[in-house]
């Protein structure tokens, strides 16, 4: 075999390096050096698979085309989690984890909470948003998780954001396409969040899809348009499709379903209906399986609902909530088999202004009624919470 030492290789031209045809194969027990840069100084039209280190985000990245550009290559391992069975997390050890934040008492709150999705018992302090706020949209990936938008008082369009391994505080980190309330999160993959609806400052209603792109960390920008302008309903999605429930469409509440291919930029298209028109619900998913429940008929219901993601057509009963609750997260939380509801506004006697703190779980792959978790902290409602393993991961 030959060997050629050389310090630095060129092209004929000198504007940049070779092209490296056939199989290649680089030995010894080093290492290998790709291109490295900041989020600024992405280069784009770049070859599907280029490769180079972000210094900003101290992580690998690869080109996965101009529509969806620089995406952070992600490590899916599988965490010990103890008593949860078999549960996938994003970081060793970890497990899978939910974060609920903000929300009202009826007074704003900024405080994040956190527990461990296969541990039942109640949830520990993990640091502040950037303000207090109340109604806004939660997304996530496996190591980040970001708070977009609400009331706070004033509608809001800032993005806070934290990781899920490591407790503390969350900073502003990039903006919504319009300040917006009620907005539907929930919907998204690894790579992107998906944010639907809501309400501007002025109180009307929009239709508008925005996403943001965890690795990029910069302001969402538009990914397509509803089939109506609507707010206060919420999303779940698998790892091709979010789906979207309405809330309030005009001055009625809804029961309409939407749907978007969360990895290309669209309008989104008729999924089907829920079983009940209802706004303020939460909503998860795992793979294969969409929940919703809790939510105003106007009156206060434990109705849950559920669909097969990659199959339209309506939601069917799955079973009840303990308590009638409605705006009990908005965007629901979830692991590969497990999803919970928390908090919300309940006549029920766990309540505090009218607000609840309590935390039920269900099985996704049985259909049957909701049991006891644990409790929040406070008793909160309109609050974002989110996951490390929803569906769309």
């Amino acid at each position: 075999m030959s060997e050629v030492r050389v310090n630095n290789l060129s092209n004929e031209n000198n504007t940049g390096g070779p092209t490296i045809s056939g199989i290649t194969t680089y030995s010894g027990a080093n290492f290998f050096v790709p291109p490295q840069g900041d989020t600024a100084s992405r280069p784009s039209g770049c070859p599907p698979g280029s490769l180079r280190f972000n210094t900003d985000s101290a992580h690998l990245e690869y080109y996965r085309g101009d529509t969806i550009g620089w995406v952070e290559v992600e490590a899916e391992l599988t965490a010990p989690l103890g008593g949860g069975g078999g549960e996938t997390g994003s970081n060793s050890g970890l497990g899978v984890r939910a974060l609920m934040a903000g929300g009202d008492t009826p007074s704003y709150l900024s405080h994040i909470d956190f527990i461990t999705m296969s541990s039942m018992g109640d949830a520990a302090d993990f640091g502040n948003l950037s303000t207090a706020r109340a109604g806004g949209a939660c997304i996530s990936n496996r190591t980040t998780i970001a708070f977009a938008g609400g009331y706070a008082p004033g509608i809001s369009n800032s993005i806070d954001t934290t990781i899920f391994a490591t407790t503390g505080n969350a900073v502003d980190t990039a903006n919504l396409t319009f300040n917006a309330n009620g907005a539907m999160g929930g919907g998204g993959n690894s790579y992107r969040g998906i944010v639907a609806g809501g309400k501007n400052p002025s109180g009307t209603a929009q239709n508008i899809i925005q996403y943001y792109t965890f690795a990029a960390a910069s302001d969402a920008v538009d990914f397509g348009d509803l089939l109506n302008a609507q707010f206060t309903g919420a999303a779940c999605a698998s790892s091709t499709r979010s789906v979207i429930s309405a809330g309030v469409i005009g001055p009625s509440r809804a029961d309409n379903l939407d749907f978007i291919t969360t990895a290309t930029t669209g309008n989104s298209q008729d999924f089907g209906n829920l079983s009940i028109q209802r706004n303020g619900t939460g909503a998860f998913s795992n793979a294969t399986r969409g929940i919703w429940g809790a939510g105003e008929t106007p009156n206060k219901t434990n109705i849950i609902d559920y669909i097969t993601i990659a199959t339209l057509g309506n939601a069917v009963d799955f079973g009840d909530m303990s308590y009638t609750r409605a705006n009990a997260g908005n965007d629901g939380a979830s692991s590969s088999t497990r999803g919970i509801f928390s908090g919300g506004g309940s006549p029920a006697s766990d309540n505090d202004n009218n607000r609840m703190r309590s935390i039920e779980k269900l099985e996704i792959a049985t259909l049957g009624n909701t049991v006891d978790f644990g409790d929040m902290t406070d008793h909160a409602s309109n609050h974002h919470v989110m996951s490390n393993a929803h569906g769309g991961l």
